[in-house]
């Protein structure tokens, strides 16, 4: 395997770098998104009766508030992952399994680009 790469080009990186950046932008319009559904359903209206009907609208309201509230996290964990992927582009460690430290192949990255696991490594952890 004498022709297997070390490392990705520069082109190759800033590829990657835009690729994430365009995913950043995505994630972080979502996220506001989210939360300013989450601050609409925040404001309760004026109506003060209470009735059955009422407490299954509060019972429905909570779980979605949850539901809105654990996208919220998740969606803020791939912004997460996103940043610190354009800081190992930075720094030079971008595009290597940390398990392995082979160069995790391009199309793995094209499709997870935040990734710092090869496919080899992660279904060894797997198992």
């Amino acid at each position: 395997m004498a022709d297997e790469k070390l490392a990705y080009t520069p082109s190759e990186l800033k590829e990657f770098e835009d690729l994430i950046n365009q995913k950043l932008d995505k994630a972080r319009k979502e996220l506001n998104y989210i939360k300013e559904t989450l601050n609409k359903s925040s404001d309760s209206g004026t109506d003060n009766s209470f009735s059955t009907s009422k407490m299954m609208e509060d019972g429905a309201y909570t779980m979605e508030k949850e539901s809105l509230n654990q996208l919220a996290a998740r969606q803020q964990k791939f912004i997460n992952n996103l940043e610190n992927a354009l800081v190992r582009i930075k720094n030079g460690t971008y595009g290597f399994c940390v398990d392995t430290g082979k160069l995790i192949p391009k199309e793995r990255l094209r499709a997870v680009p935040h990734t710092m696991h090869s496919i080899e490594a992660k279904l060894n952890k797997n198992t």
